[in-house]
């Protein structure tokens, strides 16, 4: 697995897997730190790494993500974000969550106005092998 660091700052770090055809946000547990504005600036500049890259799937490693959820902007998320992603080629979007969240092991489907399907994992290899079409 060849992975090039093309992001990192207090927040996170954006991972290229070219030769996995997935991009990855790897959150970190400074985000308890982070406010909405910031968060929706974050995602603004993931999109546009997603869009560089031009892979099929999307890692979001969820597991040090700490922001709280009531401070995010999901209409934001849909409108301006979604979009991106979609034009970009995107196929198949993958969450890693902490044990215990309630959306892992829910079947993956499209969310909003998303043209691709969104899963969420507990375990790195599951993602990574729905990643990859197994």
């Amino acid at each position: 697995m060849s992975a090039t660091v093309v992001y990192n700052d207090d927040y996170g770090s954006v991972i290229d897997w070219a030769d996995d055809d997935f991009v990855e946000i790897r959150w970190y547990d400074t985000t308890t730190e982070m406010s909405a504005e910031q968060f929706n600036d974050w995602l603004a500049a993931f999109a546009g790494e997603v869009e560089h890259a031009g892979r099929s799937g999307v890692l979001v490693d969820a597991t040090q993500f700490r922001m709280d959820m009531s401070a995010m902007d999901f209409a934001y998320r849909d409108a301006n974000i979604i979009p991106r992603y979609n034009a970009a080629g995107v196929k198949r979007f993958a969450f890693l969550m902490p044990a215990g969240m309630p959306a892992v092991g829910a079947p993956p489907a499209p969310e909003g106005p998303a043209a691709f399907p969104t899963g969420y994992f507990e375990t790195r290899p599951a993602a990574l092998a729905w990643l990859a079409g197994a």
